[in-house]
């Protein structure tokens, strides 16, 4: 193989593995501009896009044990990747698709497991891992601050208690 292809396979190997997800899409009929236009959003969600050979993505893919993404590497590919929050990057492909019509979704993989075009479309229909994060801990702290309520209740009476002697010893 020559030293360019290794580089370029070697390249793409490393930033499939420090990608906590990838996403595959046909991006056939999509403009610079709108291309531009795609990645600007998505930088913004800390991911980034690159097209790349069927077939080199197909050898990184299985090197990776992800051989499940081969088969649906036809037509041109761009590969989104990223380190963020693969539900907001999902949201992002989802609104673009639907403004642009453009790019499709053909395979994913989230941390090693691979994902079918139906399953990135139910990621950009979750919450942001911000949102999660904040409903887990509203639900963790749900129990606390009823057993809080129920000490400051306790305590209250036992309040009223002494006061009412208090105020029974003070009339006799």
């Amino acid at each position: 193989m020559r030293p360019e292809k290794e580089s370029i396979i070697s390249e793409l190997r490393t930033k499939m593995s420090d990608a906590v997800f990838v996403i595959i899409a046909d991006y056939q009929g999509l403009s610079v501009e709108k291309t531009d236009q795609l990645r600007q959003r998505l930088l913004k969600a800390d991911a980034k896009i690159q097209v790349v050979k069927n077939r080199v993505l197909g050898h990184i893919a299985e090197s990776a044990g992800l051989g499940g993404m081969r088969d649906k590497l036809t037509g041109p590919s761009a590969m989104v990747y990223g380190k963020g929050d693969v539900s907001q990057v999902a949201k992002i492909l989802k609104d673009f698709i639907k403004e642009n019509e453009k790019p499709v979704v053909k395979v994913g993989a989230l941390e090693g497991v691979v994902l079918t075009a139906a399953d990135v479309e139910q990621l950009a229909s979750l919450p942001s891992r911000e949102q999660l994060l904040s409903m887990m801990v509203g639900t963790l702290a749900a129990p606390m601050s009823r057993l809080v309520g129920v000490f400051q209740q306790k305590a209250a009476s036992l309040l009223y208690v002494l006061q009412a002697a208090a105020d029974k010893k003070g009339n006799q």
